[in-house]
């Protein structure tokens, strides 16, 4: 084995991963052995650690999470934030080019596993739920960044308990910088802001609700609860909101995904910045399990976008609003010296159609996807001076996407997303742990065109609901967009947001949609996944391997 090969086996820790990582054929690392498999000149290695713990979020008693706790072991302080009083984070800054070693340590009571979101790594490395690890155990990642500069985050990716997981409070940043950004002078330190949103509902008591599933106190040895929140999802939200309607209500929920009636951001309730009159990037994640966003300031100022999920983009873009299915990203160029000292601007999410919601259909009340709400509060400060900066009118190198050399340009491979027997698919297939199709076997070095189909073959009791398409590994191009007539209304609302431009990991497919987007299969062969990222329909079968060739 060549030393690079055995600087990115898995290390797994403990009996039961051990049996489990036997049975997929994982070779594994003994204690003693782990500090000469993973060669200890990484440029930055943490430890992280999944735990449950507590938080005072909002007046009242404490809420219960599970978040990641951090440990720096060895690179430049910058390289870790932990920020205090949230569940959120870290984030994790590093360079293009460095090596990054992370311990994760599992502290929760069940199995888990982390992802880093839209970073091109091995697929040892990636998070496939196949390496989830029990509690009591670690597992060791160790990489090269090779993405360029942009805004990535992670969070766990064990199958079916992803939405769970995330909602309770695991996700963090993982922000990559490189020298093309540097030479742009784009704002950093305080004026780089990270917005992070979410919803979620609380019980009476500030606890988070989840289906019928809660999490214990961290007192009591983090032993997972069922059905003790205050009714779960019988007393929140979610798809709809339950009261009332039993195991229905629930599995209805668990199918179309857990909408919350609170907005979060970074973690916090209640978001409020204030901002000096000057330059910012502001990173916008759509961290929500389910909930699409239609982002816009409140005066009906433009929004410059700078960059989306993979980098910078080749110059800014003028938008109205912008689109956010879950796991998107976008970066926004804003100068708060255009406005006047005090002025408070709402990030606000404006209504649309199409989106996840059968309220009509089931009497549910509450904030339905598409519905209108403020999301944070940005308020320019007036005691400083007013700085003035000039946005580069060129931002990167990026060549418009080019299917000459790509396979299947012409009759692109079809994914359409099914509902059958109240489970999702692809293609009428639902998830195997192990298994990629024919149509699903990709060459190491080739291009593909596939088209994502969102159809009323996907519809349940007769409707077809927006889904976030995530692709595992690599970053793609959006290429074409076609829409049915039955379903023009509803893209019209929205069709002024999208970003289609630059590099993408994740694409909104609106219901009657076809999405065509371009993937290039580089460097790593091996088991990756590509899922609807709206987590409950991941979680309930919409998702698959690919498998890349040598």
């Amino acid at each position: 084995m060549s030393t690079d090969a055995a600087g990115r086996r898995r290390i797994v820790f403990g009996s039961a991963g051990a049996a489990a990582a036997a049975a997929l054929g994982v070779p594994l690392i003994d204690m003693h052995a782990a500090a000469a498999a993973t060669p200890p000149k990484a440029d930055v290695h943490i430890e992280l650690e999944a735990v449950p713990d507590q938080i005072a979020l909002r007046p009242g008693p404490p809420t219960r999470v599970w978040r990641y706790r951090v440990k720096l072991l060895r690179g430049d302080a910058r390289a870790l934030e932990a920020p205090a009083g949230t569940y959120l984070g870290p984030i994790i800054r590093v360079r293009r080019g460095q090596r990054a070693r992370i311990d994760l340590i599992n502290r929760l009571p069940e199995s888990t596993i982390v992802h880093w979101h839209g970073l091109h790594v091995p697929d040892d490395m990636d998070g496939h739920p196949r390496f989830a690890i029990a509690p009591g155990e670690r597992y060791v990642y160790d990489f090269t960044v090779a993405n360029r500069a942009g805004s990535y985050w992670f969070h766990p990716h064990p199958h079916g308990r992803t939405g769970k997981q995330v909602y309770f409070g695991l996700a963090g940043l993982f922000l990559v910088s490189d020298d093309e950004e540097d030479s742009l002078g784009l704002p950093s330190g305080a004026y780089d802001l990270p917005l992070v949103i979410q919803d979620r509902v609380f019980d009476a008591d500030n606890q988070l609700a989840y289906l019928s599933e809660g999490v214990a106190p961290a007192a009591a040895g983090g032993r997972a609860e069922r059905g003790t929140m205050g009714g779960g999802m019988m007393g929140g939200g979610g798809g709809m909101r339950m009261g009332g309607m039993g195991g229905m209500g629930r599995m209805m929920a668990s199918m179309m995904g857990v909408l919350g009636d609170e907005i979060l951001v970074n973690g916090r309730p209640g978001a409020h910045f204030d901002v000096a009159a000057r330059p910012y990037r502001l990173r916008l994640l759509n961290a929500c399990n389910t909930r699409t966003l239609k982002l816009a300031w409140n005066d009906d100022s433009p929004m410059t976008v700078i960059g989306t999920d993979g980098g910078l983009l080749a110059e800014p873009l003028q938008r109205s609003h912008v689109m956010l299915s879950p796991a998107e990203r976008i970066d926004l160029w804003v100068d708060f010296a255009r406005w006047r000292a005090g002025t408070a601007l709402t990030l606000q999410s404006l209504a649309f159609e199409g989106g996840v919601d059968m309220g009509g259909m089931m009497g549910r009340s509450g904030l339905r996807d598409g519905a209108s709400f403020p999301v944070a509060t940005l308020r320019v400060a007036g005691d400083a001076p007013r700085i003035r900066e000039t946005l580069p009118e060129r931002l990167s190198s990026l060549p418009p996407p080019d299917t000459s050399e790509a396979l299947h340009a012409d009759r692109p491979k079809v994914f359409t997303l099914t509902m059958g027997m109240m489970r999702w698919g692809i293609n009428g297939r639902g998830f195997d742990m192990t298994h990629a199709s024919e149509l699903e076997t990709v060459k190491l070095g080739t291009s593909e065109v596939w088209e994502f189909r969102n159809d009323d073959t996907a519809s349940m009791m007769g409707m077809v609901m927006p889904h976030a398409i995530h692709v595992h590994g690599l970053h793609f191009r959006v290429i074409a967009r076609e829409v049915s007539s039955r379903f023009r209304h509803e893209h019209d609302t929205v069709r002024a947001g999208l970003v289609d431009e630059g590099w993408k990991d994740t694409v909104l497919v609106m219901p009657g949609e076809r999405v065509r987007i371009l993937l290039h299969f580089a460097d790593h062969p091996g088991l990756f996944l590509y899922h609807c990222h709206m987590l409950e329909h991941e979680d309930s079968g919409l998702m698959r391997n690919y498998r890349v060739e040598a």
